[in-house]
């Protein structure tokens, strides 16, 4: 490891793949075991009218991610240095939500990784977490940290999608009637819509891709349109395995197969391919589970750390982040229940806190912005995404309360 920033100014390939990097790890640090589980159980719930749902939430997702890459992008900084230049104290309040969060949230995505190889080659759920959490840390030790960490997102990124497409075709959905509910719907959940917009862009995921891209290079509002254009992509790419993942398990549900309560995904693509099915997820689950373990330590470490930090010691304190969550996964198991209520209220808190800060920025602080012009049709979505992210924040807040009722 290297006291000196590992990536080179824009234009070299290295800054090309970290700006790759950055798209897939916002995408893969969303698709982990929640959301496979999530979209399975969606899919058995609403069938071919969940096609809205998830169009809705790329939508809002869109409108959230365009503002928080264009403004961090453009001012260069982290979305805790924002805060406290915005309100002193406010970005460490922001740090410290999204660090709880992620390190209750990534014991659970060292579990994933377990069940991943459990299912991909029967191996001990525990040990299969530990092997997982070692290979993770064995990406953050290396010498070209930035460069393993932005291609073994996109390499695992890629081999979700093409594999889950696979099983989407074998389990032949009706594709047509999927289409017709992606803009007709036969039934509108405005609960699922939130609790996808929550998996896909809450929590620390809001910042995973906006802040790799602070170390591409591609910063200052001379790249405005190239940060825009990057995270539509990256939500993109997201989207994409929502959608084939829905369809895999909606050729299944329309079948008439009822899916386990248990492991709902895992329980679809064994109906839809057998045994290869099976070891298909557990591929899948393996490689959507390290790479949200890499996501959540990777972005909860960069609220720790400031954009002049060395790369070794933040590569370290990453380090020290993975090996935590799987010392607590290896004590006790998994996530208690309660932590993970507390969590979630906490990553529904970070959405509707850092989006007001990235917002009051783009609307006020132009002075942080390098003297760039916000473009007011950005700012304009981006008003009515807070105004949902509120009643998120909301609703996570009313959970809390049941808990200690």
């Amino acid at each position: 490891m290297s006291d000196t920033k590992a990536i080179p100014a824009m234009g070299s390939g290295t800054s090309r793949s970290a700006v790759l990097g950055a798209m897939f790890l916002m995408a893969t640090s969303a698709i982990g075991p929640g959301f496979i589980t999530q979209t399975a159980t969606f899919t058995a719930q609403l069938g071919a009218a969940f096609a809205f749902a998830i169009l809705a939430s790329i939508l809002v997702d869109i409108a959230v991610q365009l503002n928080v890459w264009r403004v961090i992008g453009v001012s260069g900084q982290r979305g805790h240095e924002l805060g406290n230049k915005i309100a002193p104290g406010i970005g460490y309040v922001l740090a410290a939500l999204v660090v709880i969060g992620g390190l209750v949230f990534n014991i659970g995505n060292v579990g994933g990784t377990g069940l991943g190889l459990d299912a991909m080659l029967g191996v001990d759920t525990t040990l299969g977490g530990v092997i997982s959490a070692v290979i993770a840390i064995a990406i953050f030790l290396s010498k070209k940290a930035g460069v393993a960490l932005d291609r073994i997102v996109v390499v695992l990124g890629g081999l979700m999608i093409l594999m889950t497409t696979y099983v989407a075709i074998v389990s032949q959905p009706p594709v047509g009637e999927a289409l017709r509910n992606f803009v007709l719907p036969d039934t509108v959940d405005f609960l699922v819509i939130t609790t996808l917009i929550g998996g896909t862009v809450g929590g620390y995921i809001t910042y995973a891709g906006a802040h790799r891209l602070l170390d591409s290079g591609m910063t200052g509002p001379e790249h405005a349109s190239n940060i825009a254009k990057s995270s539509v992509i990256g939500i993109i790419v997201t989207g994409v395995m929502r959608v084939v993942l829905f369809l895999a398990v909606l050729g299944v549900v329309a079948g008439g197969v009822t899916l386990a309560k248990a492991d709902p995904a895992g329980s679809a693509f064994q109906a839809a391919a057998g045994q290869a099915g099976l070891r298909l997820f557990g591929i899948i689950l393996w490689a959507a589970a390290i790479t949200s373990v890499i996501g959540a330590a990777y972005t909860s470490v960069s609220f720790l750390t400031r954009s002049t930090t060395s790369d070794r010691t933040r590569n370290l304190l990453t380090v020290g982040f993975i090996a935590l969550s799987a010392l607590i996964f290896v004590l006790v198991g998994t996530a208690p229940a309660t932590l993970l209520v507390l969590a979630g209220t906490f990553n529904g808190l970070i959405l509707p806190i850092g989006f007001t800060v990235v917002l009051w920025v783009a609307w006020r602080r132009r002075d942080l912005l390098g003297g760039y012009k916000y473009p007011a049709w950005l700012l304009g979505i981006g008003v009515l995404a807070w105004l949902l992210t509120l009643y998120m924040g909301y609703s996570s807040l009313s959970g809390l309360a049941k808990l200690w009722a």
